[in-house]
């Protein structure tokens, strides 16, 4: 069953970044991407194994090696956290959002531009 109220953990995200970026992978393959010395193969398959559970991701066991793929949308899933935080953390404003972030990040060029395009389709 896929949830329509999205609330992954930090782990969970990490591993769905991996999964949006791949399409599908093994668990091998995602614990690899995500490059954790802290953390074992065994720490990842239960978190995938959690996430099955919970609907976020589907997996093909028709191979000995199981195969993952997300099936949230990485769009939505981006726009229900981003929705929470603006309320949560910036108490709906949009713009201290976006101030914060730039703030905080040093946005390329190419992503500055992106962002007046952007803001002037919504003039």
């Amino acid at each position: 069953m896929i949830s329509s109220n999205i609330k992954p953990t930090e782990g969970e995200m990490e591993i769905l970044q991996v999964l949006w970026q791949k399409g599908q992978a093994t668990v091998r393959e995602v614990h690899e991407a995500l490059n954790k010395k802290d953390s074992g193969y065994t720490t990842t398959l239960k978190l995938m194994q959690i996430m099955h559970e919970k609907g976020m991701v589907e997996r093909d066991t028709n191979q000995k090696t199981h195969i993952y793929k997300a099936i949230v949308s990485q769009d939505k899933t981006e726009k229900q956290l981003v929705t929470k935080m603006i309320d949560n953390v910036f108490n709906g404003s949009a713009a201290r959002l976006v101030m914060q972030a730039l703030g905080n990040h040093q946005a390329s060029a190419d992503e500055i531009d992106e962002i007046k395009k952007y803001l002037d389709s919504l003039k």
